[in-house]
Parts: structure tokens; sequence; C-alpha cells
């Protein structure tokens, strides 16, 4: 069938283009997309600072209709509403542990431009087009296995779940599921976008005593306050170590960047109380630390964390009833734009202009 989708070609140029898709095959379903999110892991792969196949279809937060199933499908039909998160391959040490998150063929299978059998669905003039996320829904149509969906309940906005397939499912399943900060303790978290502010409003429900944003957007600081930070600071303005200090009594027990800028990574660890955590989900370079002084005296851990350390299927429902009882409002976080608005949000996204946009079909 035809669609048309968000094409990132062989000059790193992004533009809509009309691509022939196939299928449904075994164990997948076709989706009519309704909204998309647009995250930094789509710029990465626009710049290629996460190397993937070119040309390739961008979309990894998508959410839509079932419009078609194919062979061995009976949790789905058409007509369901649903999230795609992202791809794993439920065979691995780590999924069969009950830890997706964890897959340890996540990279191939989300980055790598195939389905999970190993074929490229779309071409464009010609050509063989890549598949980002086993998903590529920034698109008109998208083929995803079932293991990657999750039924949305058809009494909420449909066109902005996506989001919580990778970005605010990162943002609050690295607290909830990975740091699980006790009653009472204290949270820094660096970066005030969709994944750090998901990360704040779940710390607040989880009733840690201090949860410090840090970031260098006022307006964004403040919507951290609105959504349940107790401190905000702002980094162009004041030594953050130096505060967090202050606020906690001499540092903070967790800690978690998004942001993955070296300097603010190691202000992350910095930060910390004797014993104390911090978790990196961010895409970012090297940092230099100091191994006696930052990490052996004092006791830290520092733990990547990819999709929150997740299962979707349980975790993305979890997150839709806490919206729906107004206890984890993401809407705040979204504004919206047609497809044909795929430049300005991309530029708006980088320049912090907007915090999580969501292309609508």
């Amino acid at each position: 069938m035809q669609i048309t989708g968000a094409l990132v070609d062989e000059n790193q140029n992004v533009k809509l283009e009309n691509i022939e898709l196939e299928g449904p095959y075994k164990d997948e379903v076709l989706i009519k997309l309704v909204g998309t999110g647009i995250c930094h892991t789509d710029l990465s792969v626009l710049n290629q600072d996460v190397p993937t196949p070119l040309p390739i279809v961008l979309g990894h937060e998508g959410a839509g209709i079932v419009e078609d199933v194919g062979p061995g499908v009976s949790e789905f039909e058409k007509g369901d509403h649903v999230a795609i998160a992202f791809a794993f391959c439920g065979e691995c040490r780590m999924c069969r542990k009950g830890k997706p998150g964890g897959c340890e063929n996540l990279g191939a299978l989300n980055f790598d431009g195939t389905m999970r059998d190993g074929t490229m669905r779309m071409r464009s003039e010609d050509k063989s087009v890549a598949t980002l996320f086993g998903q590529s829904s920034l698109s008109t149509y998208s083929i995803s296995h079932k293991s990657n969906l999750v039924k949305v309940d058809k009494d909420v906005d449909l066109s902005i779940m996506g989001p919580l397939g990778c970005g605010i499912q990162t943002g609050a399943g690295t607290v909830a599921n990975k740091l699980k900060p006790e009653y009472g303790s204290s949270i820094a978290i660096f970066g005030a976008g969709a994944v750090g502010l998901s990360g704040v409003m779940v710390a607040s429900q989880l009733g840690c005593e201090n949860v410090i944003a840090i970031d260098i957007n006022q307006e964004r600081l403040d919507l951290a306050k609105e959504l349940g930070a107790t401190h905000v600071l702002n980094g162009k303005e004041v030594d953050a170590v130096e505060e967090i200090s202050k606020i906690t009594g001499g540092g903070a027990q967790y800690a978690f960047d998004t942001t993955g800028v070296s300097e603010i990574v190691l202000q992350s660890i910095r930060c910390l109380a004797v014993d104390g955590t911090v978790a990196v989900v961010a895409v970012g370079g090297e940092v230099p630390i100091h191994i006696h002084q930052d990490l052996v005296m004092p006791n830290r851990s520092i733990v990547g964390v990819t999709e929150g350390l997740s299962i979707p299927s349980l975790f993305i429902p979890q997150l839709i009833e806490q919206y729906k009882q107004g206890k984890f409002p993401f809407d705040k976080l979204i504004r919206k734009y047609s497809f044909e608005e795929l430049p300005q949000a991309l530029e708006d996204m980088k320049n912090g202009k907007t915090i999580k946009p969501i292309i609508t079909f």
C-alpha cells in the first residue's frame, strides 16, 4: 500500500515522501496513525549521532487505530486503539526475566532498520527504506510486531498517547522502576524536558521530600514546580551541586540525568550523598570522572537505563490510569502540529520552544 512518511535521505534531509509499505505479515499489525510524538532520538537519527541505515522513516512514539492484522495475531482486531512501544525480542535472558527494556537485542531491533524478521518493508523510488524502532510511525500508516503494541482505552485522546511508548515511559519508569526512591528521600532531576518532567511527576507521587529540578529554561522550571517539584534551580544562575547540598543537608540520595551533557552528568554524580545513585538515560559521550573521589570514597553508583526498564503492556496502562485520575498530567508537556508542519515541530524541539511535539494525522 502507499503511505506518506517522514523520510531521511542519504544527505540527512527530511521530507514527506510517498512510500510503498508491505505487510502485515505473521504476528504483525497494520496501524493507521492518529498521532506520533517527536523525541530527541528522532533528532539523533536525523543527525546520525545514532547511526542507522539511510534512507529511513522517522517516528517511534506512535499511536493509532488497528487497520488490519496478519496471521497469528489474536490479541488485536480492527478498530482497537493502540500505542506503539519499542521493539524487543522476547526471547533473550533479559526479556525472559521480564525486563524488555534491557533486551540484549534492543540495539539491533530498534536501530538496524529492519523488521523483526530481518526484512525492509518500505520502498521509495525503487530504494529500500529502513524502519526505526520497528514502527517508523512518523507516517500515515505503520507496521508493528504485536508484542510492541499496547491497547489504549477509547475514552482518552489517542493522538497524545504515543509518547507513553518512549520518552514519557523512560522518565516515569526510570524513577518508578529503577531508582525507586523511598518516601521522604531526595532526588535531583537534571533536564526539564519530557523525560525529566515525567520523572518529576512520579517522584512527587512517591512522596520524595525534595524533588529538585535543574534546567536553564525558566519556563520549564516554572512548569516543573506546577508538576510537583519542591525546588527548581536555574543552572545558569547557581552552582547546582552546591545548592542541592544546601537543600538536602549533604546531598541527594538519588539523581536522574536526562541531558547527556558531560558536565551536567558530572554534576548529577557530584550532587549525590554518600551511597547515592544516579540514573543516566540520554544519548551522550564521554564523562571525565575521578574514580576515587566521585565514586569509591562516597560509595556512589551510576546506572544506565533504557526505556524506563518497563514492561510496556503493564506500565503504559498504569500511566494512562494515573492520567485519567489527574495524577499524571503529561498532556501539559504537549503541543500538536499537523504533518505538514513537521519542519516547524523539529525546529521548535531543537530550540526548546516545545517540550513534546506531537504530529497529528
